[in-house]
């Protein structure tokens, strides 16, 4: 049996109806940009995340690059954030002529280690952009705090945690996007909550923020034909991507709910095999399950050959790749960083993966870490 790493096709076959009326409601308007979707989209959105104000635009890259050059961050700035995601958000930084400063992340959770923050901070720096990966909120109470003595933004990048959440000191819980001036999300089809094709967006409790926010995403109009902010962009969420994700929203929850009992189903079948298990959270969406291993190529090979879908996120740190050689890292500067990039491995997992499928996987992953 082939296990696929993932299959939105199976997302369809659920939703499909619901999805093509929504697309039909949208044709049917005549209305295709910045319309009746998009804003139901936005109130509902920001409500999801526990904020007040949601701006959609064309990609959650655009997100980001619109957060950093909404707050004023530019030349001669310094953004700090990590190098074990893609090359998004170091990207995002350097379009708006800020620095991006990189930091080790923690060896257990992958997300930025705040013990290794405070010492990377400098005159220059305005911001803070942790990236909660693979579903599990980076430790925002400790970032938070860092901040605040700084005086530095929080921009959360949540592209991988639609839902996820963590609790704060008092233990109140605090969804993804809730915790920084603002946060930055993608609706990439292979997301949590994702569009039938590109689409982002930011949340935000700052009023001014979002209307400046809103000028940017499209050309720096203030008013029709009139742009009252320089280095403004065409960056807006369609009308019917708008409509796609308010029905799967609606589905959000359970979908992560299904993704957490499948979750539980490899650390179950895996609790004894000679790997390393992401630990749980009870907020952890598991947007991806990455597990480690020293035999990680060999045991990726092994799933390949028995027909089982398998990737790594993600095999080469920012630091170390070609296009980002100027900004002066070497190999070891990031240790914790490089050794994860070695190691890692994410299996299967989306909701509707079956229970014989997680079992198959399983069953692989023990047969080929018993070969030398």
């Amino acid at each position: 049996m082939i296990v696929p790493f993932g299959d939105l096709k199976r997302q369809y076959a659920r939703i499909g109806a619901e999805l093509d009326a929504a697309l039909h409601r949208s044709v049917a308007s005549g209305w295709y940009i910045l319309g009746s979707e998009v804003q139901a989209f936005e109130q509902e959105f920001a409500a999801y995340c526990g904020a007040d104000h949601c701006i959609a635009v064309a990609s959650g890259f655009d997100a980001l690059y619109l957060a950093l050059a909404g707050l004023g961050i530019g030349h001669g700035d310094e953004v700090i954030t990590v190098a074990n995601a893609c090359v998004y958000q170091v990207a995002a930084i350097l379009q708006t002529g800020a620095t991006p400063v990189l930091v080790d992340v923690d060896p257990t959770c992958h997300n930025l280690d705040p013990e290794r923050l405070e010492a990377a901070i400098t005159p220059r720096t305005r911001a803070i952009m942790p990236v909660h990966l693979y579903g599990r909120l980076a430790p925002m109470t400790a970032i938070n705090a860092i901040a605040a003595r700084h005086n530095l933004a929080v921009v959360e990048d949540a592209a991988q945690a639609h839902g996820a959440w963590a609790a704060t000191a008092e233990g109140t819980p605090r969804r993804a996007g809730s915790w920084g001036v603002c946060a930055c999300f993608s609706f990439y089809p292979s997301k949590n909550l994702g569009a039938l094709g590109d689409g982002g967006a930011l949340v935000t409790n700052d009023a001014a923020l979002a209307e400046q926010l809103r000028r940017l995403r499209f050309y720096g109009w203030g008013s029709k034909y009139v742009a009252t902010e320089a280095g403004g962009r065409n960056s807006r969420l369609d009308e019917l991507q708008a409509a796609v994700l308010r029905v799967k929203l609606r589905y959000l929850d359970q979908w992560n709910a299904l993704r957490r009992e499948r979750a539980a189903w490899y650390a179950d079948l895996l609790s004894d095999a000679p790997l390393e298990l992401p630990p749980d959270a009870p907020g952890h969406i598991y947007h991806l399950y990455v597990i480690a291993s020293d035999r990680r190529n060999a045991l990726r090979d092994h799933l390949v050959a028995a027909g089982i879908g398998c990737d790594v996120h993600y095999p080469m740190p920012v630091h170390l790749q070609p296009a980002y050689a100027h900004l002066g890292y070497r190999a070891g500067a990031l240790p914790v960083t490089e050794r994860q990039a070695e190691r890692i491995l994410s299996l299967p997992l989306f909701p509707e993966l079956t229970r014989a499928e997680v079992d198959q996987v399983a069953a692989a992953l023990r047969s080929g870490g018993q070969q030398q």
